[in-house]
């Protein structure tokens, strides 16, 4: 048996590697929402961490592991690689199949899991939201996936909205930029998978009514093809209103992605300009959020701390950002999450609780017609919210209709 890790845990070496994975022992084995997949899969933990285990072909998990890699290298997101467990044997010394091994995501659920329950509209729209949002976002990366689908994604809450994030690579390619054709593939094999997936929830009654599954598959697209066209297309602009290719790069930087140059031409006029940005990797706020307070959140999570953190800063008149911003950490984020009992704190992770309790003083204040301060806030939303949440975060018993609300 060998093992390639990119991350140094002895306890791997405690696993049963010379038994076959469908037959490991309980006491190694943890229960999650999973998803259909064509492997094996099996979640363990080992010192307080979770990791799927994933039986598979040796050139097909060492390219897979290889892949993920390469994403996180780049910030894209997706499930962390962790090792590749070659070269098993059983007992009687029967060879068995290659074992991939990646960290869980905390806080994600996959699709099935969301739709335990009849899945509301509204809830479905966010989740095709976030799934068309990490196509684009994987097809500016160069990211060729050849297999989207629900069952290769899983989904963390995202302040109203769901991140989506990559589980399944074997079949992908990274490479330095993709053409029109080869979009054009991945997103008619999307098309195919997520029609057939709705039809299979369709099938066992966990689709409303109102949802229709070829609607569904094509929704997915056309929310692509307005984002892709957003981030990619050739503006021009007059040159006296130039102001509106500012308009645009703020447009840009709202959705998240940043803006790393601008690429301008005369029209044949030569009373324009043709402009095109240049858009790279997503995470305007992200970064803005990390680079300020050292919090890591998701897009829309960092956009809504950040317009707190910016409305603190005009309420204290502080000039400085960075003095504001550490102000805004120890005085107004920190003591929201320590207000969490000890028995609740695998509930939301921090920064999503946070965007709860501002959504909650929101609604407060507009039912009493003022506002009503963010410390009675956080009581009420712990007494009346957060108490009646499952816990996100835990391996067993995860109830999946209070997750919808």
């Amino acid at each position: 048996m060998r093992i390639t890790s990119a991350l140094v845990d002895p306890a791997l070496l405690d696993l049963p590697w010379s038994t076959p994975l469908e037959q490991w022992p309980a006491d190694h084995l943890v229960a999650l929402p999973q998803g259909i997949s064509r492997h094996i899969v099996r979640f363990v933990k080992l010192a307080g961490t979770v990791y799927a285990v994933k039986e598979t072909g040796e050139r097909v998990a060492e390219k897979e592991y290889d892949l993920l890699r390469a994403l996180e290298r780049i910030g894209f997101p997706s499930v962390e690689a962790v090792a590749v467990v070659t070269d098993r044997h059983a007992p009687d010394g029967e060879p068995l199949d290659t074992v991939l091994v990646t960290r869980h995501l905390q806080f994600s659920l996959p699709y099935r899991a969301l739709f335990s329950h009849t899945l509301r509209e509204n809830t479905m729209i966010r989740l095709l939201d976030a799934q068309a949002a990490l196509l684009v976002r994987m097809h500016l990366t160069g990211f060729f996936w050849g297999d989207c689908s629900l069952s290769n994604t899983l989904f963390r809450r995202d302040a109203g909205s769901f991140a989506a994030y990559l589980v399944d690579a074997e079949t992908g390619a990274l490479r330095p930029k993709l053409s029109n054709g080869q979009r054009d593939e991945d997103l008619d094999l999307a098309r195919t998978n997520i029609f057939g997936e709705a039809l299979d929830l369709q099938a066992a009654g966990l689709l409303h009514e109102s949802i229709d599954p070829e609607q569904m598959a094509d929704e997915v697209l056309a929310r692509y093809e307005r984002l892709w066209h957003e981030v990619t297309y050739e503006q021009e602009v007059q040159q006296d209103s130039r102001h509106h290719m500012e308009g645009r790069i703020r447009r840009l930087n709202e959705l998240g992605f940043d803006v790393a140059e601008v690429s301008m031409s005369v029209s044949d006029s030569g009373q324009s300009f043709m402009v095109r940005p240049k858009v790279v990797d997503p995470g305007y706020h992200v970064r803005r959020l990390f680079r300020l307070t050292g919090l890591d959140a998701e897009e829309n999570q960092a956009r809504q701390l950040l317009n707190d953190l910016d409305t603190y800063r005009a309420e204290s008149d502080l000039t400085d950002e960075q003095q504001a911003a550490h102000r805004w950490l120890t005085e107004v984020f920190e003591p929201v999450v320590r207000a969490v009992p000890p028995n609740q704190r695998g509930k939301l992770e921090p920064t999503e609780l946070f965007s709860q309790v501002l959504n909650h003083r929101w609604r407060l204040s507009e039912e009493a017609g003022r506002d009503v301060g963010l410390a009675p806030a956080v009581q009420s939303f712990l007494n009346d919210v957060l108490v009646h949440r499952p816990d996100e975060r835990a391996v067993l018993g995860v109830e999946v209709d209070a997750l919808l609300s």
